[in-house]
């Protein structure tokens, strides 16, 4: 990315407009305030999950279809959230519907297999080239296992990470997601930072963090935890800091790496798969990792997992050493919504749409960028991108820590106050694209873009 001049943002100024702008939503929005207060009798909060509950108020949804998304106040939105990027099917897609009501017509619940399995998993291999499967029932729950096959198979208890990545809500990985600048040490050896208070300091000892797009530091780590090391959990692109990409070379050196020292490594394609490509970072990247992690687009919306792992890393599973177990695992619901997803929707075809709408936002979103000189750029592949908000270039979490949320959370509230729903408040601005998404809804987040661009410049 060539160094080009920009303005500087003015933050009293933006101060000035999210106050604005915080003034115009709340009228938009009376009911979901009065409803606040009625689940709050009951409901912790007030609403099902912590990450609802985003400023400047939550919004509860009364339905969606396509890529449209309509507010218990009646506002209907484009969304570009899609269910923090599980939604690529559209909402209410009429396949995953049928789907779902015949198979909830036989049975909503067995803790039995049932015939959908090689079907999905037979389409999962070949997307991802890894040859066996299990099902799960969210990416927190694939990572997790992801985590102990690591140690399964080799007989080790430490991990390596990436700071500024999230890989579920368990103690084996809550570390080092979003910390606290003044608690995170060198870059050289970052600190193990806990995300939220309750995950014993035991399991911050087992964590080794590194940053991002950096083989030696990675290879540092190994070289001084020398077999001790079971694996390596990455997501092969950051998502957790707008979209971040791989440097060239930098996956398959981590491939190297790990097999040199007899560790497993794992892609977290939580949010990369089924999005990026059609065999998601695999495909996109050309690295076969040894266990990829799924969720969230596999699903068609409803709650789903799947940890995906080479024979050899599944082996103590096969050969009944672990139990790789969960009541609801494989169930009949998310099953029959997974194939029609997988088989049916999100074939080869949706991609080359993907790519044809992130063109018309990247080429759109850039000329604002250069006509308003904003200290940002473009970036993304396929289904997801981003904004990121920097004159140079982002290669890992702390190239993000300069930049101011204010910024972020302004540009959210002008396309949320014109009509296009994003997700809630984040230091990068980010999207997902669904099949239902045109070059006409491109055009109508870039014209929102440009009056954001137009009052931050003056």
């Amino acid at each position: 990315m060539a160094v080009r001049e920009t303005v500087e943002f003015d933050l009293e100024r933006i101060d000035r407009l999210i106050a604005e702008e915080e003034a115009a939503l709340e009228p938009k929005h009376r009911a979901s305030l009065e409803y606040r207060k009625v689940a709050e009798r009951y409901v912790a909060g007030g609403v099902a999950s912590s990450w609802q509950d985003a400023p400047p108020h939550a919004i509860f949804v009364e339905r969606g279809e396509g890529n449209r998304l309509y507010d218990i106040d009646g506002n209907e939105y484009i969304d570009y959230h899609l269910g923090y990027g599980a939604m690529v099917v559209g909402h209410a897609h009429p396949k995953v519907v049928e789907a779902i009501e015949l198979a909830a017509r036989r049975g909503t619940h067995f803790a039995q297999p049932t015939k959908d399995l090689d079907v999905i998993g037979e389409n999962l291999a070949e997307r991802f080239r890894l040859p066996l499967w299990r099902f799960c029932n969210s990416g927190t729950e694939a990572t997790l296992e992801a985590v102990r096959l690591m140690r399964a198979g080799t007989g080790r208890d430490l991990i390596v990470k990436i700071e500024g990545t999230y890989h579920g809500h368990h103690d084996s990985l809550m570390f080092s997601v979003v910390p606290d600048p003044a608690t995170i040490g060198p870059r050289e050896r970052p600190a193990t930072v806990p995300q939220v208070p309750g995950i014993p300091r035991a399991f911050a000892d087992l964590v080794v963090v590194v940053p991002f797009n950096d083989l030696d530091a990675a290879a540092r780590a190994f070289e001084e935890h020398e077999g001790e090391i079971a694996g390596m959990i990455v997501e092969p692109a950051m998502m957790n800091c707008g979209v971040i990409l791989p440097e060239p070379g930098y996956l398959q050196g981590l491939k190297d790496l790990c097999r040199r020292h007899g560790a497993f490594l794992a892609f977290d394609e939580v949010k990369t798969g089924a999005t990026i490509a059609y065999g998601g970072a695999v495909e996109a990247f050309g690295v076969v990792p040894d266990i990829v992690c799924l969720a969230k687009a596999i699903g068609g919306g409803v709650p789903c997992g799947a940890v995906g792992a080479t024979e050899e890393a599944f082996g103590p599973v096969v050969r009944g050493e672990y139990d790789m177990a969960g009541t609801f695992n494989g169930n009949p619901l998310t099953m029959a919504a997974s194939r029609v997803t997988l088989t049916e929707i999100l074939t080869h075809d949706a991609y080359a749409a993907f790519d044809a709408v992130h063109a018309a936002l990247e080429r759109g979103l850039g000329g604002v960028i250069e006509r308003y000189r904003l200290p940002a750029y473009v970036t993304g592949i396929g289904a997801k991108g981003s904004v990121i908000y920097s004159a140079t270039p982002v290669r890992e979490f702390r190239d993000t820590i300069g930049i101011d949320e204010r910024i972020t959370y302004l540009a959210w509230l002008f396309q949320q106050n014109r009509g296009v729903f994003k997700s809630p408040w984040s230091k990068q601005e980010t999207w997902t694209l669904s099949v239902w998404h045109t070059e006409e809804d491109a055009r109508r987040y870039v014209e929102n873009f440009e009056a954001f661009a137009a009052a931050v410049a003056g």
